[in-house]
């Protein structure tokens, strides 16, 4: 298990993860260490255990509102998808828009197919 050496509002710690996790611990790390910046700039004389905490939950208060905006947008895509099965089983598989378009191109031929006959004739 390898050590890793992080920095987290100017403070080092040594830190250890499963091989090959490094990187993914190092990311995590500069989110936390950005957070505690911000932190260390408002209040300036923070012990670590309040500045790793009060960075902690204001990474979860962002998480949250991703996982809220996930979530939103995955019962968006949802209902965008039942809407579309609908529309593609009420036009034969087809969706409408495209149908609409197909029957839009077939009277165009026709016309030029009208009018071609008429100048050859």
């Amino acid at each position: 298990m390898p050590d890793v050496k992080i920095s987290i509002g100017g403070r080092d710690f040594e830190v250890a993860c499963a091989e090959g996790e490094e990187h993914y611990l190092k990311s995590a790390a500069a989110m936390l260490d950005a957070e505690a910046q911000t932190m260390l700039t408002q209040i300036r004389h923070l012990t670590e255990s309040r500045m790793l905490l009060m960075s902690g939950l204001l990474l979860a208060d962002k998480t949250a509102g991703l996982d809220d905006s996930l979530k939103l947008a995955e019962r968006k895509i949802a209902a965008l998808e039942t809407e579309l099965a609908e529309a593609r089983a009420a036009a034969g598989g087809v969706p409408a828009s495209v149908s609409d378009t197909m029957s839009e191109l077939a009277a165009r031929a026709e016309a030029i197919a009208d009018q071609v006959d008429r100048k050859q004739g």
